[in-house]
């Protein structure tokens, strides 16, 4: 197994280095019979894992620089940002490409104004961006699931979002002990707020029925189910643990390595390795 990356180590503040990614498309409610496209901004911390959610209405770069500048304004300046390369984007996330082709220099350009350096995975290389994937797929999986056809305002949304931000953020950031007498586990929000996020108790409403509760019962149905089916999942994954059968060594500078093109899968060729990255 590889050694973490030096970024993923050492002590910083939160959302010093960031990954960004986007989930979606969602659909908003503008009036009763007119939707909208809506996409999700995740923001997460490489060193505390911490997550921050943003609803953004369109893919313009008007739309993101200022989903930017709400994160900036309430988690502080990165020093670091990386994200997808938009030529790793296929299927449902062309379009996610496509608005990072167009808009990489400029995005560059804008951070480094603000002293924010911008930086992206190499081409083909999803596996770089193994962090925000995993802070992607904690939000989306069961997003998707929890709101099912149900549509929503911007600000209902954006109150769910937050909701499920608490909830991922309040995430064990080890396996959970069975001993009672041990502190609580320590999670994302310790390194945020100084202690676990709490919110106001709700009445139970997972059980009831949809056509029953005003707008604001449902966004907290839809919460309480969210908890629900990220605990009974997400929490289990913990308790695994991989075995690793042999060891094997480290990839050092100048070892053999079998170079294969993308283009055609049944051609390779050998090559030496001369250098790695730091921050993958």
């Amino acid at each position: 197994m590889g050694e973490l990356p030096r970024e993923r180590v050492t002590p910083s503040s939160p959302f010093h280095i960031t990954g960004i990614d986007y989930a979606g498309p969602f659909f908003i409610k503008r009036n009763r019979k007119t939707q909208d496209k809506c996409y999700v901004g995740v923001f997460i911390c490489f060193s505390t894992k911490a997550i921050h959610l943003e609803l953004i209405s369109s893919l313009f770069s008007k739309s993101f620089i200022q989903a930017l500048r709400r994160f900036t304004s309430r988690r502080g300046k990165p020093y670091k940002i990386l994200s997808d390369n938009g030529t790793t984007f296929v299927g449902a996330k062309r379009e996610l490409g496509q608005f990072l082709k167009q808009n990489a220099s400029n995005l560059i350009d804008l951070c480094a104004n603000d002293k924010i350096e911008w930086l992206f995975i190499p081409p083909y290389s999803p596996h770089f961006g193994g962090l925000w994937e995993a802070g992607v797929k904690s939000t989306k999986h069961h997003l998707k699931r929890i709101l099912a056809n149900a549509r929503l305002t911007f600000e209902e949304f954006t109150t769910v979002l937050c909701q499920i931000e608490a909830i991922l953020n309040s995430r064990p950031l080890c396996p959970l002990s069975s001993d009672p007498n041990d502190f609580l586990s320590l999670t994302p929000a310790h390194f945020l707020i100084g202690h676990q996020l709490t919110a106001v108790p709700d009445e139970a409403l997972e059980d009831a029925k949809t056509n029953r509760l005003t707008s604001y019962q449902l966004v907290q149905q839809m919460c309480q189910h969210f908890w629900r089916r990220w605990h009974r999942e997400y929490i289990s994954e913990l308790q695994q643990r991989q075995k690793w059968n042999c060891s094997q060594g480290k990839l050092e500078v100048d070892s053999l390595v079998l170079n294969q093109r993308r283009q055609c899968s049944s051609y390779s060729e050998n090559g030496l390795h001369h250098s790695s990255s730091s921050w993958f």
